[in-house]
């Protein structure tokens, strides 16, 4: 079944990055273009679930939805995710671009 991903997840990712073996690149390699747009999504993912959670829903069931749908989306599994995720927080310098461009995506759309 899908590991559940929360924001959580990405940002302890980039916390131990420092601290991890080096991660060969992916066999199925997502590009950051790619990695920013589910990255974005993710974060659309979260924020819907995190408004029926101050709601007193039970979101874990939306949860494995919203990231199959995302998956499925971006004809990936959340292996493929994981695995690119890991080869990304090895190179923090990219992530961190990567990370610029998710955050500068929603400050414009809020203007």
């Amino acid at each position: 079944m899908m590991k559940k991903y929360t924001l959580f997840l990405i940002l302890a990712l980039l916390a131990f990055a420092s601290c991890a073996d080096k991660v060969k690149r992916p066999e199925v390699f997502l590009d950051e273009p790619l990695m920013i747009d589910m990255l974005t999504d993710a974060y659309l993912i979260e924020a819907q679930l995190n408004a029926q959670k101050t709601k007193g829903v039970d979101v874990s069931e939306l949860q494995v939805a919203f990231y199959d749908q995302l998956f499925e989306h971006y004809g990936i599994n959340d292996s493929i995710f994981e695995q690119n995720m890991d080869y990304y927080t090895q190179q923090p310098a990219v992530l961190e671009r990567m990370m610029d461009s998710v955050t500068n995506r929603f400050a414009k759309a809020q203007k």
